[in-house]
């Protein structure tokens, strides 16, 4: 019998992109994926990141929350959790919420220290989808894990 599946798919939510990471089936080892993109005005890419999940074999998410530097929260991050709620609700799996504070800044450092050097916008999304896995690895770190 095979061990069972813990992937876990993690989320940075962002006004202009989307970054996605992913666990490996241990749980213990998180992985960029992609970045997707977003319109302004326009609804979040729920349908795409449900695909996604199928895909990796998902069982839960985390999504990355925007704290203040205070740990307080505000309006982005009543906006994450809005979008947390909504996708659990859409794909009937679990949504944790894991801080998210300085993991660009974190997947930027890192890409360049690697010497990683191309146009701004691939820059960008490689950041974005780093951050995630940034996350991702921080939560499951500190023992995250999706049950079942």
């Amino acid at each position: 019998m095979p061990p069972p599946t813990h992937r876990v798919l993690a989320i940075d939510y962002g006004l202009r992109r989307i970054g996605i990471a992913v666990s490996d089936a241990t749980g213990t080892l998180a992985s960029p994926v992609t970045t997707l993109g977003r319109r302004a005005g326009k609804r979040p890419p729920i349908a795409r990141i449900l695909e996604l999940a199928g895909k990796l074999g998902a069982r839960g998410f985390v999504v990355g929350l925007p704290l203040q530097e205070d740990g307080g929260e505000n309006d982005w991050t009543a906006e994450v959790r809005d979008f947390g709620r909504r996708l659990e609700a859409r794909s009937g799996l679990p949504v944790h919420f894991a801080d998210e504070r300085y993991s660009s800044l974190e997947a930027e450092a890192r890409i360049r220290s690697i010497g990683l050097r191309r146009k701004a916008k691939e820059d960008k999304a490689r950041i974005d989808a780093g951050a995630a896995a940034i996350i991702l690895q921080d939560w499951l770190d500190a023992g995250g894990r999706i049950d079942g």
